[in-house]
């Protein structure tokens, strides 16, 4: 009976220990298998990936607006060379709808607090100052007849005799020269706009 006990009591006594070292040996994935780091990388990256810039020019269309333009002809610029490529459409005025010529103009001086008609033959009638075609500088409008006696044409002038403009359906948005016959032989006038603001002063002041 002796060695029987003993090897009862033995095993009494090992049950218990092999026990708890099997429940510690199972709970510790449960401890370790997600740690906190994780948890905290995964939000921090996506908010990496929502943070949004501002829109700005890629370098090949950055290098199409003149240095020496001012800050005004600067801005209306960059939003005319933005929507490069931009599909021609009869009476369009956005990105999204598409341009015609003086659809375009509008659109590129609509920050710039310039007060333009929105026809182009109304826009060299009665707007701006006239300007030589020597005397051109980056922004100022430049305009046509096509097929046409009158004014029927406007694009803003870039400078190097370049100009951008919406040319006709089928077209879209694109950079021209005044070196090109045709266009020498339809253009008409060139006119420098002014703001609305430095007008009202002179309005006031006389």
């Amino acid at each position: 009976m002796r060695p029987f006990f003993k090897t009862w009591l033995t095993i009494c006594l090992l049950m218990p220990l092999a026990a708890h070292a099997t429940n510690r040996e199972q709970r510790l994935p449960n401890v370790n298998g997600y740690t906190q780091k994780s948890h905290v990388s995964a939000p921090s990256s996506k908010n990496k990936q929502t943070v949004k810039r501002a829109p700005q020019l890629s370098s090949s269309k950055s290098s199409l607006v003149p240095p020496m333009a001012s800050k005004e002809s600067s801005d209306v610029l960059s939003r005319a060379v933005n929507v490069l490529g931009t599909p021609y459409r009869w009476g369009g005025s956005s990105p999204s709808k598409g341009f015609d010529c003086s659809g375009l103009v509008k659109y590129a001086f609509n920050d710039a607090t310039f007060d333009l008609p929105r026809t182009s033959n109304a826009m060299a009638s009665g707007h701006g100052e006239k300007v030589d075609r020597k005397d051109l500088k980056p922004g100022d409008l430049i305009f046509f007849n096509i097929k046409s006696r009158r004014v029927n044409h406007v694009a803003i002038y870039l400078g190097n005799d370049r100009f951008i403009h919406a040319p006709r359906r089928g077209k879209s948005v694109t950079i021209d020269t005044l070196k090109k016959p045709y266009w020498e032989s339809h253009y008409v006038v060139a006119k420098r706009v002014m703001p609305k603001e430095k007008n009202t002063l002179q309005v006031v002041q006389r």
